[in-house]
C-alpha cells in the first residue's frame, strides 16, 4: 500500500503590491467651542472611513498651552488606528475633518482652534515633505501628546526617539489633568 497524501494545501506567496493594515496614531486638540464634542465628533469621522479604523482612543486631558500665546487650557487625546491610507492621504483626510469643523488654518501659529488633528506616527515611517514630518517632531517635548498616547500605547516604538513610557518619564508636566 502507498502512502496516502492527506490534507495539502497550496498557499499562494503574498503578492507585493498588497496593501496592509498600518498602525498610526493621531493627536486631537481643542480650545475653542465645546472643545469635548469636537473631540468626540473628530474621533467619529476619523474612524467613519471603512479603510481607517479607530482602534482605541485615550482619556480626555486638560493641558496648558503650547507655546508664547496667551489662550485657554486646551483639551486634548489620541487614538489609535489601522489604515490602509498612506500617510498623505491620512493626512489630507485629517486636513477635510478639521475643515468640516469649522477649523481655519489662517490663524496664528499655535494659537486657539477649534480642533486640531496631528498624525503623529504611521507605522515606522520616516518622512519629511512639505506639511508632514512622520514621526511628529515635537512629540518628545510636548505632555500633552505624551500623555495621551501613553494611554494607548504605552509600548509603542517612535522611529529616533524611542519608547512611549520612557518619553513620557522624561517629559515636563505643565499641569495635565485627566478628565
Amino acid at each position: 500500500m502507498g502512502a496516502a497524501v492527506v490534507g495539502v494545501a497550496v498557499v499562494a506567496a503574498p503578492d507585493p503590491d498588497t496593501v496592509r493594515w498600518v498602525p498610526a496614531y493621531v493627536g486631537l486638540g481643542s480650545n475653542l467651542g465645546d472643545s469635548v464634542a469636537l473631540i468626540e465628533r473628530a474621533i467619529e469621522l476619523i474612524g467613519a472611513h471603512s479603510i481607517t479604523r479607530v482602534i482605541s482612543r485615550s482619556a480626555l486631558y486638560r493641558t496648558a498651552p503650547f507655546g508664547s500665546v496667551q489662550q485657554q487650557p486646551f483639551v486634548n487625546a489620541v487614538v489609535g488606528v489601522l489604515t490602509l491610507e498612506t500617510p498623505m492621504q491620512l493626512l489630507q483626510r485629517l486636513l477635510e475633518t478639521e475643515r468640516s469643523l469649522g477649523r481655519r488654518r489662517d490663524g496664528e501659529r499655535w494659537g486657539p482652534r477649534l480642533i486640531d488633528l496631528d498624525l503623529l506616527v504611521h507605522g515606522d515611517a520616516r518622512l519629511e515633505v512639505e506639511g508632514l514630518t512622520l514621526p511628529h517632531p515635537g512629540i518628545p517635548e510636548r505632555d500633552f501628546v505624551l500623555y495621551p498616547l501613553f494611554d494607548v500605547a504605552p509600548h509603542l516604538s517612535i522611529p529616533v526617539f524611542g519608547v512611549v513610557r520612557d518619553l513620557v518619564g522624561r517629559v515636563t508636566n505643565r499641569g495635565v489633568q485627566r478628565l
